[in-house]
């Protein structure tokens, strides 16, 4: 349990740190323009009325705009997943399925909070604020949290003559 834990604050200082830099925020910008993008495609396909440029996502119609910044974006939820995987001692084919399906669980559900957001944004402010701030920002980690619990459950029994780490 120390290894893990020690291991899980290295990798998320690290991969925080990383992203902080240039080589990851030329990473991280175009995700996060792409993540812009795809929440636009899906309010669009439910009513037209959104378009995106960079990160912003706005509406065509209202004016209504939000930008997509650090911490809304999923990277960090991807990342504190990222190192509670990788501290994990499993097999590395597990940590790869695990690292993917997090990955998707976690933006799939950033799709559904900016979606909610950009529509709370338009019809009430002070309901915008309280979603964005405090509910949403739990909920992305919770699925951090869940998706490397249920990771766990389902990684492979270690071999009978296996020593415990």
């Amino acid at each position: 349990m120390k290894r893990f834990a020690i291991t899980f604050v290295v990798l998320l200082v690290a991969s925080f740190a990383f992203e902080l830099t240039p080589p990851g925020q030329a990473i991280v910008v175009p995700w996060t323009n792409f993540v812009a993008d795809a929440s636009a495609a899906v309010i669009t396909a439910f009513d037209g009325d959104a378009a995106s440029q960079g990160k912003t996502l706005f509406s065509r119609k209202t004016g209504f705009a939000v930008t997509i910044e650090a911490g809304c974006n999923g990277v960090e939820a991807m990342l504190v997943l990222l190192a509670g995987i990788l501290a994990f001692p499993a097999p590395w084919k597990s940590k790869a399925i695990g690292l993917v399906a997090g990955a998707v669980a976690i933006q799939a559900l950033n799709l559904v909070r900016i979606v909610s957001l950009f529509y709370l944004g338009q019809w009430e402010r002070q309901w915008f604020d309280w979603a964005h701030l405090y509910v949403w920002q739990a909920l992305i980690m919770l699925d951090a949290l869940i998706v490397w619990l249920l990771w766990i459950r389902m990684l492979p029994p270690p071999p009978p003559d296996a020593a415990p780490a």
